[in-house]
């Protein structure tokens, strides 16, 4: 789904389609921290708890990074300790939101069929709740955002400052947005959220 923005917030955690058994999993982001110190590299490479990267930022400078995932340690900093001076635990906790920066990495778990591993998440097609109208694709993030969305498509008031996804609302390709879509769209969100 494309819109208004092409940067959006993601939330931190996304509903998706588990790849083993097909049911409802969920996604979190991992939480990437620069290393400052290149004494630093080897701690971070040799951990079992971090995967170690080198990145490019957008300027094409080199960094190394230290990768946590938090969805493999029930969404916790706990298992973190014994870090190198200048580093706590709290630099890889989370925030709600993630900011899509081609950071696919991250862990998924499903409660259906006990899978939890690393994941590279392919959102769209990763994506639990999504509908296909007229060849065009619309998904959600979670639950809480597929029923803001079926809530919109259905309600004759369009202003956006009435709905808590307000910002995500606004990447909604119009051909979702139109009368004759209305009732079609509804339907197959509704299904999906049954």
């Amino acid at each position: 789904m494309t819109g208004t923005y092409e940067w959006n917030p993601m939330p931190h955690k996304l509903d998706v389609r588990c790849p083993s058994c097909h049911h409802l999993a969920q996604f979190e982001f991992a939480t990437i921290v620069r290393i400052r110190l290149k004494r630093d590299v080897d701690f971070f490479k040799e951990s079992p708890l971090f995967d170690y990267k080198k990145l490019t930022d957008s300027c094409g400078h080199k960094w190394h990074a230290a990768i946590y995932y938090a969805g493999l340690h029930a969404s916790s900093v706990s298992p973190i300790n014994n870090l190198p001076n200048g580093y706590t635990p709290e630099d890889w906790q989370s925030s709600s939101c993630c900011y899509h920066n081609n950071n696919e990495a991250g862990s998924i778990q499903c409660t259906q069929c006990n899978l939890r591993k690393k994941h590279q998440l392919n959102w769209e097609h990763d994506a639990y709740y999504k509908v296909s109208y007229k060849g065009k694709l619309l998904w959600a993030f979670n639950r809480d955002s597929a029923n803001e969305l079926k809530k919109y498509i259905d309600s004759n008031d369009r202003n956006i400052d009435n709905y808590r996804w307000r910002n995500f609302l606004l990447h909604i390709p119009s051909v979702f947005k139109k009368k004759a879509a209305r009732d079609a769209v509804v339907k197959l969100l509704s299904k999906q959220l049954k």
